[in-house]
């Protein structure tokens, strides 16, 4: 429900009660779902100030007061974003995307998008298969993971560009950086991944249902026993794929916030200097490298590579020296 710019305000004279329960019974016209949201964001205050807990008990006599943010727009808005642009022509483009980007508008990321960046960019020269959120959007990669996309311009690049992700015909190859020996020299993961049972906010290989993933992978360098550097290639494309593939197996991604564990470097003979920057390393070191495709109208076959970013090259570095010690 898209609320115009008022107050909604009320005195609670009821018994003691959560905060959520006693907006929901004081503001009918909100959902109990948009009313917890309201709450977390700051948006609602109890006798003049502000709570952000929903469990929070409103006592009788208490004002509450909730002031809902202006309504944002239904459609994204180009945004003037520095995008690293590989290759473009009239159908299509390929980009290199930083860490810490979110590629489409969603629940808490309506700006500051590569959607955004990339309407801006080309005005109303993107596909619009994907939907209004989604404006040229073919594949894409996690927010904390680095590398190389490719954009729809033209509905007729995005259908045959779907068409090549669907076959699994792209060349595409992603280079990790996972804890442990990983063991053999190559190998692949099969295992199904659908929500975890445990966390519905993650993903996890699942014994039942779910959808088949497979993941091949090669070994490029090692760090003693610490640390290995893969190059993966996804014969299947799901969500969070290689991070949870990886954790399943044992060797979660360095810097993983959601499927590695914060002490794993605890017990690693390094030096504390080199020990404080890998701790500090905070997004999972996940970087799409490679991509190649036929060219959904020109039928040339186009290929892209990505040197590894700056933070992961350091990262590199520092358990190069730390291995030296």
């Amino acid at each position: 429900m898209t609320l115009p710019n008022l107050v909604l305000e009320a005195t609670w004279e009821a018994a003691a009660a959560r905060l959520d329960k006693a907006c929901a019974t004081m503001f009918p016209e909100l959902s109990r779902s948009r009313l917890k949201a309201l709450i977390a964001d700051g948006h609602v205050a109890v006798d003049g100030g502000t709570l952000a807990d929903p469990s929070a008990k409103v006592k009788p006599g208490q004002t509450v007061r909730v002031v809902p943010p202006p309504p944002v727009p239904a459609e994204p808005q180009g945004e003037d974003i520095p995008l690293d642009i590989v290759y473009e022509d009239e159908h299509l483009l390929v980009l290199d995307k930083p860490a810490g980007m979110v590629v489409h508008p969603a629940a808490g990321n309506a700006e500051g998008t590569l959607v955004n960046a990339l309407i801006a960019h080309c005005g109303d020269g993107l596909s619009g298969i994907g939907g209004v959120k989604r404006p040229g959007i073919v594949h894409r990669i996690d927010k904390d993971t680095s590398g190389l996309m490719v954009v729809a311009k033209t509905d007729i690049a995005h259908v045959g560009l779907s068409e090549q992700f669907a076959a699994h015909s792209l060349d595409r190859a992603y280079l990790a950086l996972v804890w442990g020996m990983v063991t053999p020299e190559s190998g692949e993961y099969v295992g199904n991944i659908g929500r975890s049972t445990r966390d519905r906010k993650k993903m996890a290989v699942v014994a039942s249902g779910g959808k088949h993933a497979l993941t091949r992978w090669s070994v490029r360098e090692r760090f003693g026993r610490v640390a290995t550097l893969v190059e993966c290639r996804l014969a299947t494309g799901r969500t969070h794929q290689i991070r949870v593939h990886f954790a399943e197996n044992g060797h979660p991604l360095v810097g993983d916030p959601v499927y590695g564990r914060k002490t794993q470097s605890r017990s690693i003979e390094f030096s504390d200097n080199v020990k404080g920057f890998i701790n500090q390393f905070d997004r999972q070191a996940l970087h799409a490298w490679k991509i190649g495709f036929n060219h959904p109208v020109s039928k040339v076959f186009l290929s892209f590579q990505s040197e590894l970013p700056a933070d992961m090259t350091t990262l590199l570095a520092a358990f190069r020296e730390g291995t030296q010690i």
